[in-house]
């Protein structure tokens, strides 16, 4: 299989996919998408592996055999030993953009992770999980751009991670369908719930109080990286501005819900996404990209 061919395969396949914002949008220069659809292609098949392929009943082992086989591939790959159309084209990607393959190891990592941890101790082991399975994807278009100041990485960390979250807690019914808890259960106890509350779908209002907790927090995640698209030009810095009010859109959901997500799913309507492009076509404000303590973060 040719390069061409290669690109032309994962652009399909992200087009195929629904995601709660458009991929490979007109914003990314038409000289880069090729590039943005491999990294796509990648992270969407190892996703499927892990997360969808559970629908179809697929045993834990298979799944793991999957993405250790895909996890070869990778290193095949930058070898230069590429088969597959995703490979193929994801081996010139990483050679023309000079990407560090341990971006994508980490992802293999939190993909695996999701197949066999379906609950989490501490909030620490969500934002850990959060680094590996959100944090590269924005590392990896910040240097699709060229950007590689760790300054502006530590930025984009801050919105992946509260992305990967705002998404966590609109799941929550989506993921209990799965066997799958990503509310700490650190916190869990400290507001009187237990998994049986959960999987009972019993929204009362010590739930409405812990996802409000993690509503705040998430939020401020968003705000301390609210500094990155004023930092990068031209139509990446459109780009995260709406990715980063479609983030916080999510949140105003969940608070719009009364914090409900035991029993509906938050949803980005089409009236959303037109309120999200009018908010990004304006500058974030500075003053949200400080870093002051807060009652989030001293645990109040």
């Amino acid at each position: 299989m040719s390069v061409a061919e290669g690109f032309a395969y994962c652009e399909r396949m992200a087009h195929a996919h629904y995601e709660n914002f458009p991929v490979g949008s007109l914003l990314i220069p038409k000289s880069k998408r090729r590039h943005f659809y491999s990294i796509y292609a990648f992270a969407r098949t190892a996703d499927d592996f892990a997360d969808e392929e559970y629908e179809r009943g697929l045993s834990e082992s298979d799944r793991l055999a999957a993405l250790d086989d895909w996890g070869e591939q990778l290193e095949r790959c930058e070898q230069g030993r590429a088969s597959s159309p995703v490979f193929v084209a994801l081996a010139s990607t990483i050679r023309e953009l000079d990407l560090p393959l341990q971006l994508f190891r980490d992802l293999i990592s939190a993909f695996k992770q999701d197949v066999t941890k379906r609950r989490y101790r501490s909030y620490e082991e969500v934002l850990d999980y959060c680094a590996r399975s959100a944090n590269p994807v924005g590392r990896l278009i910040l240097l699709l751009f060229g950007y590689r100041d760790q300054r502006l990485h530590t930025l984009s960390d801050n919105i992946c991670t509260g992305l990967q979250l705002a998404n966590h807690w609109q799941d929550v019914a989506v993921d209990l369908e799965k066997d799958r808890i990503y509310l700490p259960e650190e916190d869990l106890a400290r507001f009187g719930l237990s998994e049986t509350d959960l999987f009972d779908h019993r929204c009362n209002e010590p739930y409405r109080r812990l996802v409000k907790y993690q509503v705040d927090r998430t939020r401020e995640l968003f705000e301390r990286g609210a500094g990155l698209p004023e930092q990068v030009r031209g139509r990446l810095a459109l780009e995260l501005r709406l990715i980063w009010h479609g983030g916080m859109r999510i949140l105003e959901r969940i608070e719009m819900d009364d914090y409900d997500t035991l029993n509906s799913r938050p949803r980005i309507s089409a009236l959303d996404k037109l309120l999200i492009l009018s908010r990004g076509l304006t500058a974030l404000p500075v003053s949200r990209t400080g870093g002051n303590s807060s009652e989030v973060e001293r645990g109040q």
